[in-house]
């Protein structure tokens, strides 16, 4: 042990010296080549220029000066290059002046303002203007102004106070002091507005009008409420006209004044005290409050305003009504009220550029307030009459003013939302209210269309009403079950459906069917309602067939005319009869056909359902203008028809009737590639679950289960599941008609693993393993024998395969042999570890073939590789046979490791534990290989061989110092130190007797 340690000591020292030399050598070398460079420089500059720095940068200056030997000449030129410095300052401060003169002068010359510039000497930044703070103007000048009008609202209110507590004033008298107060205060307003030129500022009035405003408020307050010095009317009476006065003095003064008529108004019926409140008068005076401020808001351009004026008056509608409204007058007056709300004057205030989003809030908080009145009501005639009434004043004005149309339509909403949560309605009352609606709603669109002023609120209008009203219609009345038929409800349908589709007819006279939108959103609701007028007179199994009848008429238009809307309407219908055919109960009954697991299905109607369908897509292939129609057809045709075959043949054919399909279609029809792709895709789910659970039993085999028999596809499915997309695959790829190169590719990578899996489960046949015992007894035979096979496949394609594709399959098969040999006999299931028997005699055995086959394998894909890639650089060529040779040792190694195991321990390796002899043939066995290695190295002149032999001689050194040494005592310690003594100076003196002659090889 000592002896080692010394050799690793020397070994040591040794590469530290040489790497201090080495270095030491770079260090002088580097020294050189700095003298070297000062010399250089010192030539260069030699003549004495001066190397100076301007503005473009480092320039030589021919200044020559005397070289200061004497104290006086260093002073005198130190002087002159002071001089010189200042000379050429000065000369490119002018440069630069004279450059700017000439610049401002060809801009004044071009009429242009010349940008300001200064030189660098005297360029400054002027500091930016952001936002500044002045004190003085907002304390000192606006909110003074501000202030004054509230102090004088508060003074005011505070003048009153004092006289009610002191008892100074009575009623009368305080209440007419406000009103002058008031009054004084508009009349100092009107002065500053009138001498606007001395006050100056327009916030002066503003707060005189504002503080006036308020007082009178309160005056007409205390006069009503507080002491009843005048009745309720006349209080509220006053107060209206206060209101208006606010409005009218805004557009005098300004916003200020709308805004106190905005608290102020709308407070107002709150500041008068009365037992039982006026419906109509007070929905009367909100309405012209609401509709003043709003009107004043949105002319001021103020359109706040107008919005807290809507959501105001909307909110004093919710209190009115569950206030308690009583009367049919209470309810037609807030009814009223509501729809001018919510309809009228939005649509007013936004006659040109449209309805805003808070404005169409306000129209469906109206909706959902007048729903709740009419439902109070008791939905009773007079009520209903009322509602219909104001429906047909709002279209006919619709009819005049283009902008209420927004209006009728949300009083169509609101119309049939009241048709929804009508509870117990009488036939014949609910059917008047309903074609009156119709009517109105969907009849005055209609009307719009015809005369050809109709825009797509109009539109949308008329089919959701047709919609909205068939289901309301069928969901009151109809019976939701299975029967025969519901004449009536289906005529009401179907006669609902001729209303978008009389619309879409007009389009369609007028050629404006390339209106995307607006044909979609008249052919859905007419392909819709009519579908639904089908099925409901027929038994729910016909579904897919009334689905075909109604998707007739959009695959008519759609064929006759090119149109986004019509595509997407034919394919809409063909994706409905998915739906009616899914939905249906039979459906999955009629689902189980498909595969191999069937249940008992009425065929003829099963039949039936299926073709239905089928036939839609099939027409769709056929008639489809873009790639993707024909596509989307043709994949989803042949898919269905797969079906209604699998409805009436037994489930045992269908995976080869589905690969002829394929195959028909290649030959027949190449360019139908989505359908034949289809039906290959169809041949090849029946493989899925046997292929599946052959993947699962090759992933649990990489993880260390063995794969056994059991777990391989079985005849039977070989024979009804697996070959048939094989033999598809096959007759296609023979033909290859018409399939792109990437296709081709494909299908072949496909067609070769499935033919793996074909001969694999064959082969596992063969040998029958299905417990651990037979795999401990022919598992090693049973890998080295496919492990041959795969090997004597490569090399057979390398006899017998030529063209661009030999170097690839060859690659393939041997990267497989490999892969299986390396994973499964050398990492999983190797006989050094696992118990494996790998046969009696030594040398003649399992192992033997592996390895050899392992190392002759990967030659062979070394050679391929070679003529694959003609051109690689020969770098890659090295490192690639490096791999190869340093791989081949290590299999010679530890397969003569493992014949030496095998002539202690028998056929299992792992029978018996190694002993003493065992272990020092061991390390002889290394040495004998080292020295084999070196020879085979020396002879071929390969460097990696006679390194691999040293690598192995070092091992050997290493288990014999602190391995068998460790075991050993007295004379054998000495005999072992001695032999490996011997040894190594006899591998010394070969390796240096080989090597002596020879030429260096690159690393």
């Amino acid at each position: 042990m000592t002896f080692f340690i010394i050799l690793v000591l020397g070994g040591a020292v040794a590469f530290l010296w040489n790497r201090a030399d080495r270095l030491e050598r770079q260090l002088a070398a580097l020294d050189d080549r700095m003298d070297a460079l000062a010399r250089a420089n010192q030539r260069l500059f030699s003549d004495g220029s001066v190397v100076s720095e301007t503005a473009t940068g480092p320039t030589i200056k021919e200044e020559r000066y005397a070289p200061p030997e004497e104290p006086e000449a260093a002073e005198v030129a130190e002087e002159a290059d002071d001089r010189w410095v200042a000379t050429e300052a000065k000369a490119a401060k002018d440069a630069e002046v004279e450059v700017l003169t000439r610049e401002r002068a060809a801009g004044a010359a071009e009429g242009q303002e010349p940008e300001p510039t200064t030189s660098r000497t005297e360029a400054y930044e002027e500091p930016s203007r952001g936002f500044s703070f002045d004190f003085e103007d907002i304390f000192g000048r606006q909110l003074p102004i501000w202030g004054g009008g509230f102090a004088l609202a508060i003074a005011g209110i505070f003048l009153v106070r004092f006289s009610i507590e002191a008892g100074l004033l009575t009623p009368i008298v305080r209440v007419a002091l406000s009103f002058v107060f008031g009054l004084v205060l508009w009349g100092g307003a009107e002065a500053a507005f009138r001498f606007e030129e001395r006050v100056r500022d327009p916030r002066v009035r503003q707060s005189l009008a504002g503080a006036g405003l308020a007082t009178l408020y309160g005056a007409f307050y205390l006069a009503g409420t507080a002491y009843g010095l005048i009745g309720a009317g006349a209080a509220f009476v006053g107060l209206a006209v206060v209101t208006a006065s606010a409005i009218a003095l805004s557009f005098r003064f300004g916003l200020p004044s709308a805004v106190i008529g905005l608290v102020g108004g709308f407070a107002a019926p709150l500041l008068v005290s009365s037992d039982s409140a006026n419906v109509p008068l007070l929905s009367f005076y909100l309405a012209l409050v609401t509709g003043g401020l709003a009107w004043t808001g949105q002319t001021q351009g103020h359109r706040w305003m107008s919005y807290v004026a809507l959501a105001t008056g909307l909110i004093w509608g919710g209190l009115m009504m569950f206030a308690g409204v009583e009367s049919a007058s209470d309810f037609a007056a807030l009814g009223i009220y509501l729809i001018v709300l919510g309809t009228a004057l939005p649509a007013f205030l936004h006659a040109k550029s449209g309805p805003s989003v808070p404005h169409l809030i306000a129209g469906g908080v109206a909706t959902l307030q007048m729903a709740v009145l009419v439902s109070e009501a008791g939905f009773d005639p007079l009520t209903w009459g009322l509602y219909i009434l104001i429906s047909a004043a709002l279209a006919s004005l619709g009819w005049r003013y283009e902008q209420l149309r927004l209006g009728t339509a949300v009083a169509a909403g609101l119309g049939l939302w009241l048709l929804v949560v009508w509870p117990d309605a009488q036939p014949t009352f609910y059917a008047a209210i309903a074609v009156a609606q119709i009517a109105i709603f969907a009849g005055v669109p209609l009307a719009y269309q015809a005369v050809g002023r109709a825009k797509r609120l109009d539109l949308g209008q008329l089919s959701a009403v047709s919609v909205i009203m068939a289901f309301v219609t069928y969901a009151r009345f109809g019976s939701w079950g299975d029967i025969a038929s519901e004449p009536l409800l289906a005529t009401v349908v179907g006669a609902l459906a001729m209303l978008p589709t009389a619309a879409f007819a007009l389009v369609w006279r007028r050629g404006q069917e390339d209106e995307t939108r607006t044909s979609l959103i008249l052919l859905a609701p007419a392909y819709g309602l009519l579908f639904a007028s089908l099925i409901i007179l027929t038994p729910a199994w016909l579904g897919p067939v009334m689905a075909l009848f109604a998707s007739l008429p959009l695959i008519a238009i759609y064929w006759q005319r090119e149109g986004v809307a019509m595509s997407v309407m034919a394919w809409a219908s063909a994706v409905v009869a998915i739906f009616a055919l899914s939905l249906t109960p039979e459906f999955v009954v009629e689902l189980s056909q498909l595969g191999e697991i069937a249940k008992s299905v009425d065929t003829p109607r099963a039949a039936l359902r299926w073709v239905s369908v089928a036939a839609v897509f099939v027409v769709m292939a056929v008639i489809g203008r873009s790639g993707l129609s024909r596509s989307l057809g043709e994949a989803a045709g042949v898919a269905l028809l797969y079906g209604v075959i699998a409805q009436i043949v037994p489930s045992t054919p269908l995976a080869w009737i589905a690969a002829l399909a394929a195959v028909g279609l290649h030959f027949w029809k190449p360019e139908r590639f989505c359908a034949l792709g289809t039906a290959l895709a169809i041949a090849a789910l029946w493989s899925f679950v046997p292929l599946g659970e052959w993947a699962l039993a090759g992933v649990l085999a990489l993880v260390g289960e063995p794969f056994q028999a059991g777990s391989a596809v079985s005849l039977t499915d070989l024979t009804v599941r697996v070959a048939p997309v094989a033999a598809a695959i096959a007759a296609i790829v023979w033909n290859g008609r018409g399939l792109p190169r990437e296709a081709m590719a494909g299908l072949c990578v496909a067609f070769g693993l499935i033919a793996l899996v074909i001969v694999h489960s064959l082969y596992k046949q063969v040998f029958g393993i299905n417990s651990m015992l037979a795999f401990t007894q022919s598992g090693m035979a049973e890998r080295t024998i496919w492990q041959v096979a795969l090997a004597l496949s490569a090399y057979g394609v390398t006899q017998f395969l030529r063209g661009v594709w030999r170097p690839r399959v060859v690659l393939g098969l041997t990267a497989a042999c490999l892969t299986h040999f390396v994973w499964f006999t050398l990492v999983w299931h190797n006989p050094l570890f696992a118990e494996q028997r790998v046969g009696p005699t030594p040398i003649a055995n399992w192992l033997t073939l592996s390895y050899g086959v392992a190392i002759a394998g990967m030659w062979l894909a070394f050679g391929q590789w070679r003529e694959a890639v003609d051109q690689a650089p020969p770098r890659r060529v090295r490192l690639a046979r490096l791999a190869c040779d340093a791989a081949s040792m290590a299999l010679i190694t530890l397969l003569a490791y493992s014949l030496l195991r095998q002539i202690f321990a028998g056929s299992v390796l792992i029978a018996s534990p190694i002993g003493e002899t065992e272990s020092l043939l061991i390390s002889l066995l290394g040495i004998v290989l080292a020295l084999l290695f070196l020879a085979w190295g020396s002879w071929k002149s390969t460097r990696s061989w006679r390194i691999g032999s040293l690598v192995l001689i070092l091992a050997a050194v290493v288990k014999v110092f602190l391995i068998d040494a460790a075991g050993l005592d007295g004379l054998l310690r000495i005999a072992s130190f001695m032999a490996l003594g011997f040894s190594l100076i006899g591998i010394g003196w070969i390796y240096s007797k080989q090597l002596t002659g020879r030429s260096a090889e690159p690393a």
